[in-house]
């Protein structure tokens, strides 16, 4: 039976795929639409695992901010083309607004989340299909608060978000947090915060880096100690520069913008090389 474009256009609707894609698939089916989805499907998921191992090291990330609330995804591919795809953008924000919409605290968990008549783990797949690209989540992150922010550096490669102590904090003060987070990629919020073995290597480096230097090791300790002290000011949030005003620490920062406001969570996830 001849497939009218309108029958191809309905496909192309429900399923996302390109126009010859829906046409070919109903030619092979005489027209049935659920059998001509199914074979979109397995097309995406041949396409998945020939693909397998192919890096995605393009993709889209996004964030956003509800209710105390904020999290980010990304949507990794193979190339800046389809990533820059609007259709891509687009799963990413469903994606990104079914999690936020049942609170996920996993990327498990958003996977299994139903999404367009399957879950969105399948729905990735068949992306597979019709961009021709390995598709895949990664970067699901959240954090809560009395208020949260959310920020996306330009290009979609870059997001960040973050939650402070108190409710109502002023949205310009917010955005500075969440874009010192995406500038200065602090590792924690405090020294205290900092990973135990993180530390620990920084202490080694810069007790090895004294001894190199020729210092006296009965001096080394306090050298040491001296230089935590430096790299905690480089990565804990709190202890930076406020980038606007190198003047005054973050800590600062938010106690002059509102008495004992503080940080008490962050995360940043980019696609960039770093």
């Amino acid at each position: 039976m001849a497939v009218s474009i309108k029958d191809i256009q309905h496909l192309r609707k429900m399923s996302g795929a390109g126009m010859m894609d829906c046409k070919n698939a109903l030619n092979e089916v005489n027209g049935d639409f659920e059998l001509a989805m199914e074979i979109i499907r397995k097309k995406g998921q041949a396409i998945a695992a020939k693909r397998s191992e192919r890096e995605t090291s393009e993709g889209c990330v996004l964030a956003k901010s509800v209710d105390g609330y904020a999290a980010m995804i990304a949507l990794k591919c193979e190339t800046d083309f389809v990533a820059k795809n609007a259709d891509h953008i687009k799963m990413t924000q469903d994606i990104l607004d079914l999690a936020i919409e049942n609170r996920c605290k996993a990327i498990e968990e958003v996977k299994a989340l139903p999404y367009d008549g399957a879950t969105v783990a399948d729905k990735v797949i068949e992306r597979s299909g019709i961009c021709g690209e390995k598709t895949e989540l990664d970067g699901y992150l959240f954090v809560t608060g009395d208020t949260t922010v959310a920020y996306i550096h330009n290009g979609n490669k870059l997001a960040t978000i973050v939650a402070l102590n108190q409710p109502g904090v002023d949205e310009h003060v917010a955005k500075d947090i969440a874009m010192q987070v995406a500038a200065m990629n602090p590792i924690s919020v405090t020294p205290e915060t900092v990973p135990a073995e993180v530390l620990e290597e920084e202490k080694k480096i810069a007790a090895d880096k004294a001894r190199q230097e020729g210092k006296p090791e009965n001096l080394i300790p306090r050298i040491a100690e001296g230089r935590i002290k430096k790299f905690y000011k480089e990565v804990c949030l709190l202890n930076q520069e406020y980038v606007k005003d190198s003047k005054m620490t973050i800590a600062q920062f938010l106690d002059g913008a509102s008495k004992g406001l503080t940080v008490v969570d962050f995360k940043r996830f980019t696609l960039n090389a770093e």
